[in-house]
């Protein structure tokens, strides 16, 4: 099985956002999953890209809040 990866100028192009976007997810917490190559690279998975945007997608603005969901 082949695993696409990509760098992370090319998921900012896939996702329309900047690298700085990306990388600033990476020091906050990783919304968008990564994979470390090494030591230094960091690369994403074009299906982790793709469930990402899935994620994210809303079909009214009053659908998204930003208040923490109660679990349990």
């Amino acid at each position: 099985m082949q695993t696409n990866l990509l760098t992370t100028k090319q998921a900012a192009a896939h996702l329309n956002v900047s690298a700085a976007f990306l990388e600033r997810d990476r020091w906050a917490g990783a919304k968008v999953p990564f994979v470390r190559v090494g030591a230094r690279s960091i690369r994403y998975r074009m299906t982790d890209l793709n469930q990402y945007i899935e994620s994210r997608s809303f079909i009214s603005t009053s659908e998204y809040t930003s208040k923490p969901t109660l679990q349990g």
